[in-house]
């Protein structure tokens, strides 16, 4: 049996660590996510056994050499402000909607991972869920890209009601309730490319 990946969350924001915490064992649901509020608590905790380890600018400044020497599985928690003395970091904006947090993990995540998703656990559906349908499906991928339902409805060329009850069916179905949830799935069964949303 393998080993689930371990994810190191370290930010003294607690409410930002609690929430980037809850995201990622959406995303990934087959890693164990371990949240610290400072770096000697992570330190203390076998660092070197975390695949990723999503850290606070202040905390990579604080302690640059340790993180450079793990350039490769640290991720940078930014405000969107470039800071040039944290150049070759790969980074994730937290000022940013849900979604486009779930897009870029889902981004970092991939390219991380070449091979793609293929072997990753899928995040959970309801129970009793029943498969998608073709058309449910095409629904989906554009719901994922962003597409609004009249845009959806112009380019399958079916009426909007119809786009309405395909989405209401579709997460019915899968037992999720937000777009983010959706993308998630979309990504994770290869729907869609993280690349492309």
């Amino acid at each position: 049996m393998r080993t689930p990946p371990r994810i190191a969350v370290l930010s003294r924001n607690g409410l930002m660590g609690i929430g980037l915490k809850s995201l990622l064992e959406k995303i990934i649901p087959a890693a164990e996510v371990d949240l610290f509020d400072g770096f000697e608590a992570f330190a203390a905790a076998d660092p070197d056994r975390y695949f990723h380890c999503f850290a606070a600018a202040d905390t990579v400044i604080g302690h640059n050499l340790f993180f450079r020497e793990r350039l490769h599985k640290t991720i940078l928690l930014t405000d969107g402000t470039p800071q040039p003395a944290l150049s070759g970091f790969h980074g994730l904006n937290v000022r940013q909607s849900e979604e486009g947090i779930v897009r870029d993990i889902l981004r970092l995540h991939q390219h991380a991972h070449r091979e793609g998703y293929r072997g990753a656990a899928e995040p959970e559906a309801s129970p009793a869920s029943e498969p998608l349908s073709p058309r449910e499906i095409e629904v989906l991928r554009l719901v994922v890209q962003g597409l609004l339902n009249k845009q959806i409805a112009d380019r399958l060329r079916i009426a909007l009601t119809t786009v309405i009850s395909h989405r209401r069916n579709i997460m019915q179905k899968l037992g999720l309730r937000s777009v983010s949830a959706l993308t998630i799935y979309a990504v994770t069964k290869g729907y869609v490319d993280a690349n492309r949303i």
